[in-house]
């Protein structure tokens, strides 16, 4: 009887020990899944409006080359939705914040379809090859490294808000010297920024699995959407950031 008893605790122990860790890979895997879902409807949408002289016309005056209303929306609507997302997290149902990544995936490939009309294709394939090598090289450093990298996200952040600022100073100022040192820092900050997020999605995901009891699937849910959306900024910065750099224009 005692050597049954023995058997059925080693068996529950197998188990245990096969299961540790899938509630937190399944989290990871949904992050990554929602990035490309973003990134297949950024490119549609880009493609699609590039593709277009009508729906361009739409975003842009072609006889002045300054952006219409729509232009305009197409281009700030993305941090509303970004913005809203944030701060209405625990408000929002799954289904509102699932509705507003959508759409910001797609209004910001109609902000960046214009990409596909100033610069060379072959710079464009060639600047995303290398977005997604320095993306996938520190979202593995991120996942496996033994530092922590808490203490550097403040620090990403100041420089976060510093470039949105310097961004905005110089759409007045409209100096390429300006821009182009910017896209320096601009990668350093986010090549930086996605070692930090990928450490921070995969202590989430062991959090959701210590306190899976605690923590409703729908909330979950909902932090896999906003962590694929940190990543998936992390990415297209990095990409524009070097398109600025070496993409060659038309």
């Amino acid at each position: 009887m005692d050597n049954n008893n023995n058997y059925d605790w080693a068996q529950k122990s197998v188990f245990v020990q096969e299961q540790t860790g899938m509630v937190a890979k399944k989290f990871f895997a949904n992050v990554f899944m929602w990035m490309f879902v973003a990134l297949a409807l950024s490119t549609a949408a880009a493609v699609f409006v590039s593709s277009s002289e009508a729906a361009l016309r739409q975003l842009v005056n072609f006889e002045t080359g300054q952006r219409t209303i729509l232009g305009y929306i197409a281009m700030f609507a993305p941090l509303g939705l970004v913005l809203i997302m944030g701060t209405g997290f625990s408000r929002l149902s799954y289904g509102a914040i699932l509705g507003a990544f959508v759409l910001f995936s797609i209004l910001l490939g109609v902000s960046l379809s214009f990409i596909l009309v100033y610069y060379k294709i072959g710079s464009i394939v060639a600047c995303f090859a290398a977005a997604a090598g320095i993306f996938g090289i520190m979202a593995v450093l991120g996942y496996t490294t033994d530092v922590d990298l808490t203490k550097f996200g403040p620090i990403l952040m100041v420089g976060v808000v510093g470039l949105f600022i310097a961004s905005i100073i110089n759409m007045f100022l409209g100096s390429p010297t300006f821009s182009y040192v910017m896209s320096f820092f601009g990668v350093a900050i986010f090549t930086a920024l996605t070692a930090y997020d990928v450490q921070k999605l995969k202590r989430i995901g062991a959090g959701i699995e210590e306190d899976g009891s605690q923590i409703a699937a729908t909330d979950a849910k909902k932090m896999a959407i906003m962590g694929a959306l940190s990543l998936y900024l992390d990415f297209i910065n990095i990409f524009l950031f070097l398109l600025r750099i070496f993409g060659g224009r038309k």
